[in-house]
């Protein structure tokens, strides 16, 4: 037997730990000790059901990032064996390539179980190994975080040197966005709340601050800290809140990352301003099993860590870990021990 966080009826209230029979792998699967796994908004959103016909409705194991160890392969399994830590991807079934109906409907934490799990089996090709380097609980920050942030930065907006990147506040997304974005090369730009978050922000390479409580118009202000020549990158985390704010901020020809709707999903949106400006928005996901090994593999090059919050949370604590998600207290990633 097995303990595993689930849900059902949905609702947040109605998380607890269970115990299920621990599974075994299928022919071309992958059997994994789950050690680690991270939060993210949209967990709040799937736990109480918000995903509609897109998810589980009942029974569901919450969270879609982990990593492990894997304990036993299955039949014709290939380059993969006990021992080894791997991550899972987001979006199982999305091995490469556009986007598809199919992938969305089977995403980790929603469509299907997560990984609020001790043990879960994994198709042998939804799964990334982990860098030497990077912990179980680092390892657990990359699949939909960091794979969003560098679809966002990497894969769509192709940032390089000389581009002016602007990220919003100090959640996971915006500070992997933030260190993908250097490591390119660029120039960053943040908003953010506090001193001690902006202080974190420059140590991790930002060059431009603004306070956003302090300056509500902050995105002109940027926009005049950049020359008046304007942002060339957005990753939009706020939504109904910043984005008016985020469209002060570019230049001619800029991309809008969408990634998030967290201060809302309904936006004031000046069309001949996107027009005019030949401003070009587009939404981001957290990208194939391609694109995350590209990342994992950029990681270990470059010797960037994932920012850890310093709350850490356990199966049992689970829904005290996403109240402190969702009151907007961390700083990074926040972190649920499994094992």
């Amino acid at each position: 037997m097995m303990k595993a966080a689930m849900v059902d009826p949905m609702g947040l209230e109605n998380l607890k730990v269970v115990e299920l029979p621990e599974p075994e792998p299928k022919p071309g699967e992958v059997l994994v000790r789950m050690k680690a796994a991270t939060l993210n908004f949209r967990d709040i959103l799937a736990v109480n059901g918000g995903y509609g016909k897109m998810q589980k409705q009942e029974r569901l194991i919450p969270l879609s990032d982990g990593a492990g160890e894997i304990v036993a392969v299955g039949k014709g399994v290939r380059g993969l064996k006990p021992g080894d830590r791997v991550i899972g991807c987001f979006f199982p079934l999305w091995q490469d390539g556009t986007l598809r109906v199919e992938h969305v409907m089977a995403d980790l934490g929603g469509g299907m179980d997560g990984v609020a799990c001790e043990f879960r089996c994994f198709r042998q090709d939804a799964v990334v190994k982990l860098p030497d380097g990077l912990s179980d609980m680092e390892g657990a920050a990359l699949p939909c975080a960091a794979a969003t942030a560098w679809n966002a930065v990497v894969t769509k907006g192709r940032v390089g040197p000389g581009d002016r990147v602007l990220i919003q506040g100090t959640g996971g997304v915006s500070l992997f966005a933030l260190q993908f974005a250097v490591m390119a090369g660029a120039e960053v730009y943040a908003t953010s709340s506090s001193g001690e978050k902006m202080e974190l922000l420059k140590s991790l390479g930002a060059a431009h601050v603004v306070n956003y409580r302090d300056d509500p118009d902050w995105g002109r202000t940027i926009n005049g800290l950049t020359g008046r020549r304007g942002i060339t990158h957005a990753v939009e985390i706020g939504g109904a809140a910043t984005l008016k704010q985020t469209m002060m901020s570019m230049g001619l020809g800029g991309f809008i990352g969408m990634v998030g709707v967290v201060t809302g999903p309904r936006a004031e949106l000046n069309l001949p301003i996107v027009a005019m400006q030949e401003t070009r928005i587009e939404g981001v996901t957290a990208g194939s099993r391609a694109a995350l090994q590209k990342l994992v593999d950029a990681l270990a090059v470059h010797g960037v860590r994932p920012v850890l919050d310093k709350a850490a949370f356990t199966l049992e604590t689970l829904r005290d870990g996403l109240e402190y998600l969702k009151a907007g207290k961390h700083v990074g990633k926040v972190g649920v021990r499994i094992a």
